[in-house]
């Protein structure tokens, strides 16, 4: 049986922290890799630490989102970047983009894995609206789940709350942030789920951060909870 998939959150810019969450995630019985976002990718020294990185799982989370020249030349600049496996580009960018993207990487980094983030798992249906759109959020996602099987995204990224009609629609990996544990706090994300529920719903590998690596908390005993909870 395939261990779960999991990618720990390394929302911080700090380097000490950074080394504390990898030196501690650790699990026989877990597939953990990293993900790194804006934040920790603009710290000082970020770039160049994530780089180094070997023998583990790489989840660049830029989340890109410009035109199809800039996105193309974003992906290009990575090429040092042998060690990353998966790269985020959001669906907003628009057909042109993501075709561009998905051609750049192939040149780039063949090993290099596209996931399209749709709809984040901060934005409900009332702030949706706010924005100027007049679908639902279940509308949306179904869209942009098409115009990345259209595009040869490998991957979808996508709240748990979306998943039973995504899996319908896109067979490629589909990555799910907004994992809470048990009594932990939603913070400020509206679509959350748990990570058992999320496995169940289709989901082939969960984002988990606050819920793991809280400053303040344990990540060795948080790691226990969440195995606890998948069993």
């Amino acid at each position: 049986m395939k261990k779960p998939k999991i990618f720990l959150a390394v929302d911080t810019n700090k380097i000490s922290e950074t080394k504390r969450i990898i030196a501690n995630a650790k699990s026989s019985k877990l597939d953990i890799g990293y993900k790194f976002g804006l934040e920790f990718f603009y710290a000082k020294g970020g770039r160049g630490f994530i780089s180094k990185i070997r023998g583990k799982k790489i989840f660049l989370d830029l989340k890109l989102n410009d035109i199809p020249a800039t996105c193309s030349a974003a992906i290009r600049s990575l090429k040092d970047f042998k060690n990353i496996n998966y790269i985020t580009l959001h669906a907003n960018a628009g057909e042109e983009t993501i075709k561009a993207v998905v051609k750049s990487a192939k040149k780039t980094n063949s090993k290099l894995r596209l996931l399209l983030v749709t709809v984040l798992t901060s934005i409900s249906n009332s702030s949706i609206k706010k924005i100027g759109h007049t679908k639902s959020i279940k509308e949306l996602v179904k869209k942009q789940a098409l115009l990345a099987k259209a595009c040869g995204c490998h991957g979808i990224v996508c709240a748990g709350s979306d998943l039973k009609f995504v899996k319908r629609i896109f067979k490629g990996e589909i990555i799910t942030p907004g994992i809470r544990l048990k009594g932990d706090s939603a913070g400020d994300q509206k679509r959350i789920m748990g990570p058992k529920e999320a496995f169940k719903q289709g989901s082939t590998a969960l984002v988990l951060g606050r819920s793991i690596c809280d400053p303040e908390g344990n990540i060795k005993k948080n790691i226990s909870r969440l195995i606890k909870e998948l069993n």
